[in-house]
């Protein structure tokens, strides 16, 4: 179903950061919201086909769902989530950077606040040191379910806009407070990109 829809999807590509011509050599942590997830394996397969990567998916029911549609888009997943085995996780996400795999996080998930961006993300790249890359995609035309992300789905025959925004490179050694800027400066980058907050 989803890539049945995402063919009638017309999308225009912002590419700041060169991911499509695979500009950057070494693995990135990819950021989108939550609620954009529905197309995101059938888009990253069309314009950047070269990287392959995990997801981190909840432990849950909803989140082994995840798991096997992302394996079947020729991608792993890494289960764990901020309310469940975090530091295994994270300890898991560091690996597989390390083994040259990108990583895909809802920085928002599994359960919210929509739009709030949590500070794993930030500690993610600070451990690894792989940058990190916000994912920002708009529909002209989509149905929102009435879950607590507002979980958005296209409608066919309508265009998006996919944009890859500049990568964002966390120092190794920061302070808290140094680390809580950067996590505000991307939430707030990511909310106005999303354009309904």
């Amino acid at each position: 179903m989803i890539r049945l829809l995402g063919r009638t999807i017309r999308v225009q590509v912002e590419d700041r950061c060169g991911v499509t011509q695979d500009t950057p050599k070494g693995p990135l942590i990819w950021l989108f919201w939550h609620n954009r997830v529905f197309l995101m394996p059938y888009l990253q397969q069309k314009v950047c086909p070269q990287r392959r990567g995990r997801v981190l998916t909840s432990s849950s029911r909803d989140g082994e769902i995840i798991a096997r549609i992302m394996r079947r888009f020729g991608h792993g997943a890494v289960r764990g989530s901020s309310n469940k085995r975090p530091a295994a996780a994270l300890r898991e996400m560091v690996r597989m950077l390390g083994h040259g795999d990108d990583i895909a996080i809802t920085p928002d998930g599994p359960r919210g606040p929509r739009y709030q961006l949590q500070q794993g993300a930030v500690k993610l790249a600070q451990l690894s040191g792989c940058p990190l890359m916000c994912v920002h995609i708009t529909y002209a035309r989509a149905w929102r379910l009435k879950t607590w992300d507002q979980f958005v789905i296209p409608k066919p025959f309508t265009s998006a806009r996919l944009t890859f925004d500049a990568l964002v490179h966390v120092p190794r050694t920061l302070s808290d407070t140094e680390a809580e800027s950067i996590r505000a400066s991307l939430e707030a980058s990511m909310r106005r990109a999303a354009g309904d907050t």
